[in-house]
This record gives structure tokens, sequence and C-alpha cells, in this order.
């Protein structure tokens, strides 16, 4: 008998070793080649227990108590029969996990072979049923499911056009705060990938032995008044359920870059000119912003340029609808250039928030944005069970992972305003210069800086009276009345050039950089205090943070978890600026992703992420493929130890079409086996 360790498999010549139950199904060899060794790797077993319909992402897994399992339908092709052609949320009947150390008696699901198969959701056992729909009435009527209303009640989705195709269809998180002992009643959180943002709340109850919903007693809490106060939201994608039982909702904002890529502010300072550097962040309240990267081209030509993430901030005219302000002028049902002025406009820095939903169980939920927390294109917060402890992810390409550690106890504020901690980014190194599978990362955080969420909030207030109309007066000599085309261009050329000087500039990024440097970040002017809150991910860039990771989708511990006990942080692409010739991570490209596992320290932190789930690339062979985890989105550890593993692959090389949910079981981690029995 050999045993097989995490390190004598990554130095053996073989290209993974996957676990039993996959490779039972696909039936993947040691012959098939890769272009990086040792991908893919499981450092235990993984199982597949579900595929989700054709073009649905598995999103907003949640297990009960009772050990069902719940998760979010996520877009699905309009093509696929009923009930599986519009998004929503469902459970799976007659199966519960078991954490009493019984074996679930499930095996792994074969791969949907058949049209009629990757048309709906299968599963290893039990049966997916839908609970709630996109679109369906809610709330008495008064409302649809995932669907943000402007104050007077019309739904956003009719204001203007028709361009909100999917609303309420691009379902995530789901978490269960129960109102009764036995965790068989309560409501259930859900958030919707909208802009404005959507987060449904939906009774749920137990009864007969199965799940039910009671949409009529469901409501979208976005568009009450407590939500308008903060802002709304925008783009709520996964989450987290604190310690203490209330939902945290990721705005995954993905229009914050003010610098495209790897590029830093201080270059376009020594530059003297952003052209081709700044991202979509810097255009916010430009009006119409989608005309924007057309006009770009025709002042710049061939120096024009996309702003990073541009795309993120079109539309955002459909979020100040949403707080109240006038519909600007129309042209055949599109939106023009006419700038909006009165002071509904949305300010950017209230955006890429996590967002406490306080008081759950009330007529109407409290919302409280963590300010302190920092602002980024959040996809999944994880509150550790010391209650001061935050690890998150910034979705995309080229960002950032970073810890937020609270003075106290974050439920011992009296007022969640209060709540004052200290913000870091990672700066990670890996260790040697071995493949994907091998390596590990050692870690370090760079403390950004310290404020409340009283502080922070007084900051952004400061910008809360910027609008469109801003755009065109701060920075085109043309009165935009008399000539609003001349005064739009004239404004677009100084932005490119100089910044957006109605916001944070840029030569105040790189003082609080050097005056970072010289005298920590507690030592720097009182009014820089801002900027690594406002602009996190600029000012980590500045002091060297490692803003390369590339779409860093899912981490998760156990909900009891103490030193000593993993956390899990999980890339779904390991490609882009991780494998590029800059920065401080250049590996092979992975770019079917990985999964990484950590050790809780003594004080909840991290030093050192080690591989655990290593996936293809897309070259693999398909029954490779078929038996690995592509592109991993959340994830979520269960009470026993394993974790549920998400997919949203998008297009890769399998012998079916649809997205998977696995079970991954690192009990297996280093299980002895015969030679001859090494499953490869």
């Amino acid at each position: 008998m050999v045993e097989y360790t995490r390190r004598t498999l990554m130095a053996s010549s073989t290209a993974a070793a996957l676990g039993v139950g996959a490779l039972g199904t696909a039936g993947a060899t040691a012959g098939d080649e890769h272009d990086t060794p040792h991908a893919p790797y499981v450092d235990g077993d993984i199982t597949r227990f579900s595929t989700t319909a054709r073009g649905a992402e598995v999103t907003g897994p949640f297990v009960f108590e009772t050990g069902e399992l719940l998760y979010s339908l996520q877009a699905p092709s309009e093509d696929n029969p009923e009930p599986f052609d519009r998004g929503g949320v469902g459970v799976f009947d007659d199966f519960q996990f078991t954490f009493n150390g019984k074996t679930d008696e499930f095996e792994d699901l074969e791969p949907p072979r058949t049209t009629e198969k990757q048309g709906k959701v299968l599963s290893a056992a039990g049966e997916y049923r839908l609970l709630v729909r996109e679109g369906e009435p809610i709330n008495g009527g008064t409302e649809r499911f995932g669907h943000p209303q402007t104050p007077d009640g019309e739904d956003v989705a009719d204001v203007v056009d028709e361009s909100y195709e999917g609303v309420g269809g691009v379902t995530d998180m789901n978490f269960f705060v129960s109102t009764n002992e036995d965790g068989t009643e309560g409501y259930l959180f859900t958030n919707n990938e909208t802009r404005p943002g959507a987060i449904t709340r939906t009774p749920l109850s137990r009864a007969s032995g199965r799940w039910e919903a009671d949409p009529e007693n469901a409501m979208e809490i976005e568009n009450t008044d407590a939500f308008r106060e903060i802002g709304g939201t925008k783009i709520n994608c996964y989450g987290d359920l604190s310690p203490w039982e209330t939902p945290l909702s990721a705005e995954e904002e993905y229009g914050h870059p003010r610098v495209n890529g790897l590029h830093t502010v201080r270059e376009i300072v020594e530059e003297g000119s952003g052209v081709g550097l700044r991202g979509a962040s810097e255009f916010w309240n430009r009006p119409n912003v989608a005309d924007l990267e057309d006009a770009l081209a025709e002042i710049f030509g061939d120096d024009a340029w996309t702003p990073m993430e541009l795309w993120a901030n079109t539309g955002t005219e459909k979020l100040a609808y949403h707080l109240g302000a006038d519909p600007v002028d129309q042209d055949d049902g599109e939106d023009t250039t006419r700038p909006i002025g009165d002071g509904a406009f949305p300010n950017r820095y209230r955006y890429g928030k996590i967002v406490e939903i306080t008081e759950p169980t009330a007529d109407e939920p409290v919302p409280v944005k963590h300010h302190v927390f920092g602002r980024a294109a959040w996809e999944c917060p994880e509150v550790l069970p010391d209650e001061r402890t935050v690890y998150l992810a910034s979705d995309g390409g080229a960002k950032g992972i970073y810890k937020f550690v609270a003075d106290e106890p974050i439920p011992s504020y009296d007022d969640p305003m209060d709540v004052r901690g200290t913000l870091y980014a990672m700066e990670a190194t890996p260790v040697g210069k071995g493949p994907v599978g091998a390596t590990d990362l050692e870690v370090e955080w760079l403390a950004l800086g310290t404020a409340s969420n009283a502080e922070v909030e007084s900051w952004i207030a400061d910008y809360d009276d910027v609008t469109q109309v801003d755009y065109l007066e701060t920075h085109a000599e043309t009165d935009w009345e008399d000539d609003l085309e001349a005064a739009l261009a004239e404004a677009d050329e100084k932005v490119a050039v100089d910044g957006n000087r109605d916001y944070i500039t840029d030569e105040e990024i790189v003082e609080w950089a050097d005056q970072y440097e010289r005298c920590g970040p507690d030592g720097v002017d009182e009014e820089l205090r801002r900027v690594p809150f406002l602009e996190t991910r600029a000012a980590a860039k500045e002091i060297g943070a490692s803003v390369e990771f590339n779409k860093a989708e899912g981490i998760d511990s156990h909900d009891e978890a103490e030193p000593g006990d993993p956390v899990y942080f999980g890339i779904s692409s390991l490609g882009g600026s991780m494998t590029d010739e800059y920065g401080d991570l250049r590996f092979d490209e992975v770019d079917s992703g990985v999964v990484y596992r950590a050790e809780l320290e003594g004080d909840y932190d991290v030093s050192r992420l080690e591989p655990a789930v290593v996936g293809p690339n897309a070259s693999a062979s398909e029954s490779l493929q078929d038996a690995s985890l592509i592109n991993v989105d959340n994830v979520m550890v269960l009470e026993d130890g394993r974790v549920l593993l998400c997919e949203d692959k998008g297009s890769f090389g399998r012998s079916y079409p649809n997205d998977a949910l696995w079970v991954y079981d690192p009990a297996a981690r280093g299980a002895a086996r015969a030679d001859g029995e090494r499953e490869c």
C-alpha cells in the first residue's frame, strides 16, 4: 500500500488525482494531457450531486436545519421546458443531508446526455421543485418577484425601454432566517443581480414533509423607504448569514475600477494623462454612459479604449429612477444624453458594499451598508464566529481579496453605524515556482486604514449632490444647455485626460499613498483617511497589494469554525492577471479555476492558502472535464465539513452543457490506495 498524501501526489508524474465518485462516472485516465501539470487535482473526493437546467448557473446554495438543500436557478435558457425556462429558487424534495455520521444515500450523478435531461434540473437524490419564479406576483399583487420599482410603484423594467432582459431571473444568494425553534418557519432572503438591486423576502414553512413558499406575503425589500434612504442597492450577488442570524447581501459593483487592469493611479499622474488607462468609475455621472465607448473612439481615434467594466455602469439612470429621479427625455424609446440634475442621482461611493439586513423578521427590515468593509465588486463576505473578522472577495479580473477586523464584536455595537475596525488587503506570494496544484500562497495583510461606518458615511455624503449636470458643468467650457453635444465631447475628453474632478482626485490618491509609505495607515492627513474606504481597489494597488486575483467568487467556513479549522477561497478562473508577466502572481493558466484552503489561526487570521481542488484546462479531454469541477462560484461548508461547490462554467469542453453542484469531501485527503488502483 502506498499512501498518497497531498505532497506525494503533487510530486508524482500523474496529471491529476481525482475523487472516487467523480471518476467512477467519467473514467478519466492518466493518459490525458494537460497544459498545466497537476491540473486537475482534488485533495479529497468530489461527487456530482446535481446538474442545473441548460444555461443556468448554480448559485445561492442553502441547507436547512432539516438537511434539505435549496439553490437558485439563475438565468436559465428560455428554450428549456417549463418551469425551467425562467429563473427562480427551488428545493430538493425527498432528500436530506445527514450530519450524524451516517452516509447520505446518493451516488455520483450521471451527466445529462439527452436534450430532455439537459433542459431540467437533475439530482443524484430527491427531486428539484421551484418555490418561486421570476416575475411572479408577490405582496398581494403589488410587486413582482425580483423586480425593483420607482417610489410611485412603477416597475423599473417598464420605465423608459425594455433593456431589462432577465430582470428578476438572475437569482443568486439565498439565506433563511427562522422564526421558530425547530427551523421550519421563517423568511428566505434572495438576491437578484439587477441594476437597481433586488432583494426578495419570501415566507417559507415546512409542513407535510416539504417546504412551501407564501408569495402572497413576500416582499421586495429594496422598494421600501429604508432602502432608498441608503441609496438603494446594485447587482446583489452572493452573501452570508451572520453568526447573529442576519443576511448579508453583497453588491457586485463591477463598475468600481477607476484604473484599467494592473495600472496604478500614480502612472496616470506621472504620465500627465489617463487616456487608455481610466476605468469605468471615473465616468460614473456621464449622461447615458452607454454611448461613452463610441464617444472616446471619436475623440481619440487609435488611442481610444474601453474603460474597465464600463458595461456595469450603463443604465445608471434606472437606478436614479428607483430613487425618485424624473425620467430623462427620450427619442424613439432610447435614452438621450440629456442629464439628470436633481438630487436623486445616485452617489457612486454608495455602491459596492456589504448590506446587512438587520431586523430581518420585522414588518420592514432595516438595511445597513457596512462602509468600513470597503468598496468593490463583492461576491462573498464570510463573517467568522468571533463576530469581528470578515473575509471578502471582489469578483472580476484584476481584483483583490480583503479582510476587515472590527475593534469589538459587530453585534455588540448599539448602533451598526458605530461599527469600527481596520480594513486590510491581501498581498499573496507564491511559495516556490511550481504549477498551480503544487503551489501554496503565502499571505500578508496590508492595513489600509481604520474607521467607523459613521465616519465613512460622512465622507460619502460629501458627494451626494453630484449629478450628471455636474459632469458637464465641471468639465466643459461650453454651456450644455446651449450645445449639449459639444459640452459632452469636451467633458469626455477632460475626464479622460485629467480625471473626474467631481470625486476623489488622482492627486489625492497618490498623496495618500505617499503619506502611507512615510507614516503608515494611521499617519495620513485627516482629509485623506477616506481614500482606502471609497477608492479601495485603487488604494490597495498603490501600496502593493495583490490586486491580481481573477474571479474570486467564493469564501466560506463552518458556521462554528474554530482556530485550526479550514476556510475556503474559490477562484472561478485562474487566468488573466494571475497568469501574465506582471505582478507577484505568474501562474500557468487553469482557466477552470481552483479552490484554495487556509487554516484559521488563533486570531482567525490566515497566512497561507493551499490548493484543495484544481480544475482542468479547456484543452483537457472531454472525459476528464466531465469528471472535474469547472469554474467554481459559490462555496458553502456543511455542518460535517463537506463543501458544496457551485459552478458557473459558461462555455467549456464537456460532453454536456450544464453547470453542476459538487459535494467535496476533504475527509478523504491523503487516503491510502493501492498503487494500481489510484484514480488519475
